[in-house]
């Protein structure tokens, strides 16, 4: 177990939250042109890295929001949350 800080609602359990898959997935911006497979890319695959890896999280039990967070997929040390949209700390913008 560990503990999420909620944007929002501050400090929670890690029960209280739903991952939300990798965060700042960018829509295709034509999707009607692309063929069967890269629909399938676009909609299923997903990175998984081990390590660092920026996801989206969801107070479920809580306020509803949704959130970016970076989290170490090793270690499940987080090293920022923030609102969507914002760049995570330490990444260049």
């Amino acid at each position: 177990m560990f503990q999420i800080d909620c944007p929002w609602c501050g400090p929670r359990d890690q029960q209280e939250f739903a991952y939300a898959g990798e965060a700042a997935i960018k829509r295709p911006e034509n999707p009607a042109s692309l063929s069967d497979a890269e629909w399938a890319d676009y909609l299923f695959m997903r990175t998984n890295p081990r390590g660092r890896h920026h996801e989206q999280w969801r107070h479920v039990h809580g306020c509803g929001q949704f959130f970016d967070v970076v989290r170490d997929t090793v270690t499940y040390r987080i090293e920022s949350v923030d609102v969507p949209g914002r760049p995570a700390l330490g990444d260049a913008s």
